[in-house]
């Protein structure tokens, strides 16, 4: 029985990635890939949909007390 690997589309490039343990960088292509997708999440291209919390200095306070 020859079961055809499952695939999925790299998300930074739409190339597609066989879904593997082989497949170092999946569900990416390459590293380059998997880094262009990790900067765009830290300079907030990529975003969770969501409600914006409060930039407050109380907010600030709570999270130094933990």
């Amino acid at each position: 029985m020859n079961e055809t690997p499952t695939t999925v589309n790299c998300p930074s490039c739409g190339k597609e990635v066989e879904w593997s343990a082989a497949s170092k960088w999946r569900p990416f292509c390459n590293e380059r890939c998997k880094l262009i997708d990790l900067g765009e999440w830290a300079s907030e291209s990529h975003r969770i949909p969501g409600e914006e919390l409060p930039t407050t200095d109380e907010n600030e306070d709570s999270f130094r007390d933990r």
